[in-house]
């Protein structure tokens, strides 16, 4: 019973989705050009059977049907119309897949117009649907001529090609016709230009977008079949051989084109000669002038189409060494740029441009060339550059007598001294033919040498024409600093000043002075230079001597008392030294040393390494003779004992100079003393600290208290003499010996509590201990953990600093840290409450994933358990439609 009810239901199911076979064939008519090939296609679709299925081909022709091909039966063609065309295969049908076929027919005949009919043979159980259907062929003839112009086989660039070509037909209906004008350059692919049509429609080449829309490109349409295209202006790159295309188009019924007949001709070959060829540039023959007068040249063009072009006007002058620069410049337009009072640029005629140059000198002395940049119109308002052609040079010669004058180098103060000054004077005389050039002078240093090795020679600082200093590579720093200074100190003598001359200093000077003439382009140019002889600056050096003694002037023997010590300096060849002293002092021989205070060669009193708390005004260090410095240490501590020593530098700096006014100082020479130490005994009592705590393990939220608790063995100080600096630390932070670690909370000797940053994190970071800090009696130091968390557990311990007051000199000193021992503290944890949530979240998920199984086995043995009949078909590719 449940069988036939499932096959009742799919025959229901295949009778209400059934469409039945639907045979369709091109909508019609389709017009077609005698002579030409023919395709009809045929397609079915909705039917059963076979894939593969069968197509026959008929025509019906004055109310007659005649069998043409067919797909399966080679004797169906009709005997006395188409048996021939179809074994000669001028008619065939030819399957495209299994559910379409074509109708092909080559060279179709005006007789083969008529109405083409496609059927399918059934394979289907129920007739449903067509099995056949018509469309119209309509063969008309062939009319369609082309004949082209021949254009003009040579043009000039800039001039006008006209292609024009005459394509006619005899009407038609449902026809149109459209133009195409190609080029092909070579071997190059043939381009497409521009095409005309179908319905008027206008179609650009890539490469001519631009162009037909700048307007060098335009249609001259006359009538009578007469089609034709013109471009404003050839160009090089228009040479080649043209093509007209014709082409017939017939509107098919879904209102698109279709191309029914083509036909090309060649119009002819066309050569563009560039402009570029055909422009000649010349200059008159090479000149020779004085000083003083007038440069005239002319520029002179030549070419075949001149009224045509827009000349642009260059003039270049190189002097034979770099690339030629522009003198002047004329646009298009007439507009001069780069004119002035004495150069000019003038048109004399269409084609000659002058050059004229008042007044010139020796730099107006080079090659000068003329270069035309010639331009055709690309549209109405656009121009392109069409040629760049620039003349041979001339050799244009000014002549001028040149400056002379004598050079000669004198000193004026020599060193007999490291570090004293060096003037040097570099006097100009008998000058003459100067005018109104300038003078430059080189100061060069020779280094001195043995006779086996060759001198090199360094330029120090040029002063050139226009005053400005350039310094040398290797003097730019000393230049900078004003150690060395030029100079000029009348009209034609010049300075050399080495303000600290050094021992590196001696060696063979010189000075090289250059004569500058103005040049016409507004700058200056070299006309002559003269060096001078070599002078030698030399002098014997003496090594510069500096000692240091220390004396102890007052010994600290206990904390609390004042260590005084003094420096005296001696030194040896020094010119006019200024003193800087540094006081360090170091823990033990080899030892670090740290620096103190310093007082530098201006008295200026620095405080160095000695940034301990309260005691920053507990050193001082003064001058308390020319070259003696006393040291002292005020309230000394058990933390200060250690050697101490002065460290002397000597410095120099130009002489006559005092005070900060008199320029920077230049290091010398420096020198360490003798060292003084300073070691007392501690007699003070001895401390030690532990720590307590009643409950080891808390539970989570409540408050663990830990005491760190400090005992005083041997003589217990008053109570207000003696303090302490209280700091505890959490693991994982080591102890504090290692120099980096951090206290959680710390009180000052004051009663100050401090907490470090992490024990101060906001909401964003509650990983933090809540803590306090509070001092329960004078040795007793009581540090509280608030609501205990599991971040909390971990190993504890504290630090504790003495502070004791010397009653005699009532100033503090500071004793060795102590370090406790550490305690641990553990938090309890409720077995219940952290295993609660897990179980919970355990169980539901095991509901839900048993709840959806459930679901997914019955909707799978619904769906996928079904016996699902299958029927054969027939595998006849043909069956009777009776039987059917």
């Amino acid at each position: 019973m449940e069988n036939i009810f499932f096959a009742a239901l799919t025959l229901l199911a295949t009778l209400v989705l059934c469409e039945g076979r639907v045979v369709k064939v091109p909508n019609g008519p389709l017009v077609r050009v005698e002579g030409q090939d023919v395709a009809i296609r045929c397609d079915v679709s909705n039917y059963e059977g076979p894939r593969d299925q069968d197509f026959e081909w008929m025509m019906v022709q004055a109310g007659n049907k005649y069998q043409i091909v067919s797909t399966f039966d080679s004797r169906f063609p009709d005997a006395t119309l188409f048996r021939d065309r179809v074994s000669s295969g001028d008619i065939s049908i030819k399957k495209l897949s299994d559910s379409s076929a074509e109708l092909r027919i080559k060279k179709v005949r005006a007789t083969d117009s008529a109405t083409y009919q496609c059927s399918t043979p059934s394979t289907d159980t129920v007739l449903s649907g067509n099995y056949e259907a018509d469309v119209e062929l309509r063969v008309i003839g062939d009319s369609l001529t082309v004949v082209p112009s021949i254009p003009k086989p040579a043009l000039s660039e800039g001039e006008q090609l006209e292609l024009y070509c005459n394509a006619t037909r005899s009407f038609a209906e449902h026809t149109s016709l459209s133009v195409t004008w190609s080029l092909k350059k070579g071997g190059s692919p043939m381009v497409d230009i521009l095409t005309f049509g179908p319905d008027d429609k206008v179609t650009v080449g890539d490469s001519y977008t631009q162009r037909y829309a700048d307007g060098g490109m335009r249609l001259d349409l006359r009538g009578g079949g007469l089609y034709g295209l013109v471009v404003s202006g050839a160009r090089p790159d228009d040479q080649g051989k043209y093509v007209c295309t014709a082409r017939e188009w017939v509107r098919q019924a879904g209102g698109s084109l279709h191309k029914i007949l083509e036909k090309s001709e060649d119009m002819g070959k066309v050569t563009v000669k560039p402009t570029a060829q055909s422009l000649l540039v010349t200059v008159v023959k090479n000149t020779t002038l004085n000083v003083e007068d007038t440069l005239n040249l002319t520029c002179s063009v030549a070419t075949g189409r001149l009224a045509s072009l827009a000349l642009e006007v260059e003039w270049l002058m190189s002097d034979g060494l770099g690339s030629p620069q522009v003198l002047i410049r004329m646009d298009r337009d007439g507009t001069v740029t780069g004119g002035s009072a004495q150069l000019g640029l003038f048109r004399i005629t269409a084609r000659d441009f002058q050059l004229i140059a008042h007044k010139v000198e020796r730099s107006n002395s080079g090659q000068y060339s003329c270069r035309i940049r010639a331009w055709l119109p690309q549209s109405s308002t656009k121009w392109y550059q069409a040629a760049d052609v620039t003349s041979d040079p001339v050799q244009v010669l000014v002549t001028q007598l040149e400056p002379d004058y004598k050079v000669t180098l004198s000193a004026a103060a020599t060193p007999q001294f490291t570090y004293e000054p060096t003037e040097l004077h570099c006097e100009v005389s008998d000058i003459l033919h100067l005018r109104e050039g300038r003078l430059g002078v080189t100061w060069l240093y020779t280094e001195a040498t043995p006779g086996d090795v060759s001198p090199t020679t360094a330029t120090i600082a040029t002063l050139n024409e226009q005053g400005t200093l350039v310094p040398g590579p290797a003097y730019q720093k000393r230049l900078e600093s004003g150690d060395i200074a030029l100079s000029r100190g009348e009209p034609n003598v010049f300075r050399l000043r080495l303000v600290r001359t050094r021992t590196q200093d001696m060696g063979a000077y010189s000075c090289s002075v250059a004569a500058w003439s103005p040049s016409r382009q507004g700058g200056w140019e070299k006309a002559k230079e003269i060096p001078s002889t070599q002078l030698k600056v030399q002098w014997s050096p003496k090594t510069p001597v500096l000692s240091v003694v220390a004396h102890r002037i007052r010994e600290a023997s206990s904390a609390g008392s004042t260590f005084e010590m003094s420096c005296h300096v001696t030194g040896q060849n020094l010119q006019n030294p200024g003193y800087s002293v540094l006081v360090r002092t170091e823990e033990k021989v080899g030892a670090a040393s740290r620096k103190v205070l310093s007082l530098n060669a201006d008295s200026v009193l620095q405080l160095e390494e000695w940034t301990e708390p309260g005691r920053v005004d507990s050193v001082a260090l003064e001058k308390t003779g020319p070259l003696e410095y006393r040291f002292r240490l005020y309230g000394a501590q058990l933390s200060d004992r250690g050697l101490y020593y002065c460290e002397v530098t000597a410095w120099t700096r130009e002489q006559g100079g005092s005070g900060s006014a008199g320029g920077d100082w230049s290091r010398v020479v420096s020198a360490e003393s003798n060292k003084i130490q300073i070691s007392f005994e501690d007699t003070g009592p001895v401390f030690n600290v532990s720590i307590h705590s009643d409950k080891h393990s808390v539970s989570p939220g409540e408050t663990a208290k830990l005491q760190c608790i400090i005992a005083v063995q041997g003589a217990s100080p008053n109570r207000g003499d003696v303090s302490f600096e209280v700091q505890w630390f959490h693991y994982p932070v080591r102890a504090v010996e290692n120099g980096g670690a951090e206290p959680l909370i710390s009180m000052d000797r004051w009663g100050l509590v401090r907490k470090s940053m992490s024990a101060t994190a906001t909401a964003a970071n509650q990983s933090a201990a809540d803590c306090s800090l509070e001092r329960s009696d004078a040795h007793t130091y009581t540090l509280s953990v608030h609501g205990a968390r599991e971040a909390d557990a971990g190993e504890y311990h504290c630090t504790a600093t003495p502070w004791l007051l010397a009653p005699a000199s009532g100033s503090w000193s500071k004793g060795t840290q102590l370090t406790s021992t550490p305690a641990y503290l553990s938090i309890r944890l409720a077995l219940w409450e952290s295993m609660r949530m897990p179980l919970l979240y355990g169980l539901a998920a095991s509901v839900g994933v048993g709840l959806v199984s459930i679901l997914l086995g019955l909707m799978c043995a619904h769906c996928c358990c079904r016996n699902t009949l299958h029927t054969p078909r027939s595998s006849n590719k043909l069956m009777d439609l009776e039987m059917d």
